[in-house]
């Protein structure tokens, strides 16, 4: 979140128009040609560049202000700030075909590294990465490894890589290993130089000290990323960056390239007496430069493990050891995978440092690679693999919730193993109450379905971080459903706005509150608080915070309604909107939950909104099932009579119950079911015919609802088809259908509906009426035939289908013109 300030500042840059951008860049274009580039310089750049970049379309600039921002990149004498200030504006504008930066005539490596970044924001047009990566190169082989000017370069070199993995031929290939093994290894272990100059600078104050640990002991072993200093030589930052772009150049550079080891023949490879000899004898041969730079990788690795084990002083320090752990497990996965004798050196350090992070809530994002190592490697890691998914998927998504970073990297690990699931996806889904809370399935060991079981993530981190996780839910929601756990999921995703608002009670009622409150202080809520602590709401509470399916379903018709205050929650009302998009993903991979819409469409949160927004979902999701699978209007027959039954809340469904009418009409038929019979029928007839009645009889009632003419529409449409496949109904759908008519005249009709509703149920029950005079054309019109719904008319020259098309139109026509007003 921004401060009141920052969002100031951008909402004034968004709301700059056109013209006033122009005025703005006629003046910039005015200071970038004076000679002397001052503070004013610097404001307007920095002005600039927040107003392009507040926006996600991108702005237009003057051709004139494009061509000085290039100009000015590439002088030499340009101050740093106002270089980086024009770079950063010309990659906002990218792609674009104003732009003409020349590579080859810069010589200074920090321009070079700037013109590099705006090249490459400009996608590969004209094979422009490969040009930039040639020319790093260039200057790689023509500077020692220790040269000052390197260190601008090397992250270029690092982002061609990813975007353009075959640039580089097999000679520059090895050139780079070669100059990253000096970087990783061979880095001072002495502090750099403070600036010198100044009137009381001093000899002794000049001299550098070496580097230290976190803990402040002086370092005995090789520079890494965690070596501290207050000042850094080249060749250290050297270090770092290398050790920034290794995992990307490790899986260009491998045996296979970008790829891997097939999974059988990388356990094969494992579990081998070869690779346990080759993991003691590699250090005692030359190797070549690809297997050195591994080798040295692989003992970077473990040095930062072990500075990991030291006390850090500085909080910035405990954050970076941390992320220098994720890296280096991931690093080691690599090399794992490419090198199968590294496996058994990798183990005991990684077993021992998950037993160390575990039990620290602060390390909780170390275990998702460490889990990603274990279930990669399957048998041949020897560990515990239901002890560490236990730990990871029930109680880190419990306890951590409330943490965006951790939800988002928790949903990332989950979508890069999916593929490792292998056959025991139906064992996983059991336990989709807290994979719910998360979003997508958890990765778990192929190799043991007990520990499939286990593997569970949690239901909170969707309800709690919904926006930014919808989109990666419903990428992976299909593969969470099947038969025997859709029906409680479509319960838990209904009630996923009503977990927030529990979620958000929990951390009002925890013991020690944060000092920076993670939810809505403007909201006060002290009832629900109450309730929760409620013994006699418990049970509810515990069944929609469980954390596997129980097999059966609970009513919280009760906790809508003590939850209420709720509402108004900004979370809350985030998770509602959410709701309906994961319902659409939901519902794609179901195919046979239409009685379970019909009887949640009345039970539903009351966030704003929410209601509509969801039975707009679930009426076109019931019309697809149907479509689908038309006999299901047969099969449910006894629970659309009583879904028709009631008029309660059908203001509020009316798209539901349209939606419902619509489909018995449409498929309660012997062609599309046998089993349909005219006793069904009548008994539909005379169901839809009460539910008419009520809701279009004008007797003052606070109990009836105001029903949209849509419903009524259907109705008489559903009922007019409904009469031409039992004729013996016809006369009451006549009659019926000539009230409605007479209805629709009268003043009282204007109170319920609009002069266009009232207008649209006249003019339908005339068209039907006409229809039902003419029994065979009738159900020709209303039910048509199969040969009808799916014609061959261009190919069958034996039909004469514009003739017969005039004949039922001169008599509909004529029939018309024969009723009495």
């Amino acid at each position: 979140m921004f401060s009141a300030g920052a969002e100031s500042l951008l909402h004034q840059a968004r709301e700059i128009q056109d013209e006033e951008l122009k005025k703005f860049c006629s003046r910039i274009c005015k200071l970038l040609q004076a000679e002397d580039l001052g503070p004013d310089t610097l404001d307007s750049l920095q002005r600039l560049f927040l107003i392009i970049s507040a926006t996600k379309y991108s702005r237009r600039l003057e051709k004139t202000c494009v061509d000085l921002l290039q100009a000015t990149l590439g002088l030499p004498a340009c101050p740093e700030q106002l270089q980086v200030l024009c770079a950063a504006i010309l990659r906002e504008m990218s792609p674009s075909d104003s732009l003409s930066l020349a590579w080859d005539h810069t010589q200074n490596s920090r321009q070079l590294s700037l013109v590099a970044s705006v090249l490459l924001a400009q996608g590969d047009r004209n094979e422009e990465v490969r040009a930039v990566g040639q020319g790093v190169l260039r200057a790689l082989e023509s500077r020692q490894p220790e040269g000052p000017s390197l260190r601008h370069l090397l992250p270029v070199m690092a982002k061609v890589v990813v975007l353009s993995p075959g640039t580089l031929q097999e000679d520059q290939a090895t050139l780079l290993s070669k100059r990253l093994v000096d970087w990783l290894r061979y880095a001072s272990l002495q502090q750099g130089l403070p600036h010198s100059g100044g009137f009381f600078s001093t000899p002794r104050a000049r001299q550098p000290g070496p580097v230290t640990e976190v803990d402040g002991a002086v370092a005995t072993d090789f520079f890494t990323v965690l070596s501290s200093g207050h000042r850094f030589t080249d060749d250290q930052w050297l270090n770092v960056q290398a050790f920034s772009m290794l995992r990307a150049w490790l899986l260009h550079s491998g045996p296979e390239g970008p790829g891997t080891l097939d999974t059988d023949d990388r356990s094969e490879q494992e579990g081998s007496t070869l690779s346990v000899i080759s993991a003691t004898s590699s250090a005692g041969r030359l190797l070549p430069p690809r297997e050195r730079l591994r080798e040295v990788a692989f003992e970077y690795c473990q040095r930062l493990i072990e500075q990991s084990n030291r006390r850090a002083l500085r909080k910035g320090d405990s954050d970076l050891q941390k992320a220098c752990l994720v890296e280096a497990v991931l690093v080691l996965d690599v090399l794992c995978r490419q090198d199968p004798s590294f496996l058994y050196r990798s183990l005991s350090c990684l077993k021992a440092l998950h037993g160390r992070v575990r039990g620290d809530p602060a390390s909780v994002r170390v275990l998702l690679p460490l889990a990603h190592f274990f279930l990669s490697h399957g048998e041949a890691a020897a560990v515990d693999s239901e002890a560490v998914y236990q730990h990871l998927f029930t109680r880190i998504p419990v306890e951590q919730f409330h943490s965006p970073m951790l939800a988002f990297e928790f949903i990332q690990f989950c979508r890069d193993n999916l593929h490792l699931f292998s056959g025991h996806l139906s064992t996983l889904r059991l336990s989709f109450p807290n994979l719910f809370k998360l979003a997508p399935p958890s990765a778990a060991c192929s190799t043991a379905p007990s520990r499939v079981r286990t593997a569970v993530l949690c239901p909170q981190f969707l309800a709690w971080n919904s926006p930014p996780l919808t989109s990666e839910f419903v990428a992976l929601l299909p593969a969470l459903v099947d038969a025997g756990t859709a029906l409680e999921m479509l319960h838990a995703l209904l009630d996923l706005p009503c977990l927030t608002a529990v979620l958000d009670l929990q951390l009002r009622s925890a013991p020690a509150a944060s000092e920076r409150p993670l939810w809505d202080t403007s909201l006060r809520a002290p009832s629900c608080l109450e309730a929760f602590r409620d013994p006699q709401f418990q049970g509810l509470f515990q069944y929609l915070l469980r954390p596997k399916a129980s097999g059966a379903t609970e009513r919280l018709a009760p906790l809508h309604q003590l939850l209420q205050p709720m509402a108004g929650c900004a979370r809350v009302a985030q998770c509602a909107q959410a709701v309906p998009t994961l319902l659409q993903a939901f519902f794609s991979a179901v195919t046979q939950l239409a009685l379970l819409l019909l009887g949640r469409s009345d039970s539903l949160y009351p966030a704003p909104g929410y209601a509509a927004g969801v039975h707009s979902v679930l009426s076109s999701q019931f019309l697809a099932l149907c479509t689908l699978k038309p006999s299901l209007v047969v099969e449910l027959a006894r629970d659309l009579l009583e879904f028709l039954g009631s008029v309660n809340g059908l203001c509020s469904r009316a798209s539901l119950v349209t939606s419902v009418v619509w489909a018995i009409g449409e498929y309660l038929s012997v062609t599309y079911d046998r089993r349909c019979t005219v006793e069904q029928i009548n008994k539909f007839f005379e169901a839809l015919e009460a539910l008419l009645f009520e809701v279009t009889q004008c007797r003052p009632s606070a109990a009836l609802p105001r029903c949209p003419p849509q419903v009524v529409t259907v109705l008489m449409t559903t009922l007019t088809k409904l009469a031409s496949r039992s004729q013996d109904l016809i006369p009451r759908a006549s009659l019926l259908l000539s009230k409605m008519r007479t209805l629709a005249h009268s003043p009282a009709t204007s109170s319920t509906h609009s002069e266009e509703g009232a207008e649209a149920i006249r003019t339908r029950a005339t068209e039907l009426l006409t229809l039902l005079k003419m029994p065979s054309v009738a159900q020709f019109v209303l039910t048509p035939s199969t040969e009808v719904c799916s014609p061959r008319y261009h190919r069958d020259a034996n039909t004469a289908l514009p003739l017969a098309l005039r004949t039922v139109s001169r008599l509909v026509e004529r029939e018309a013109g024969l009723m009495p007003g």
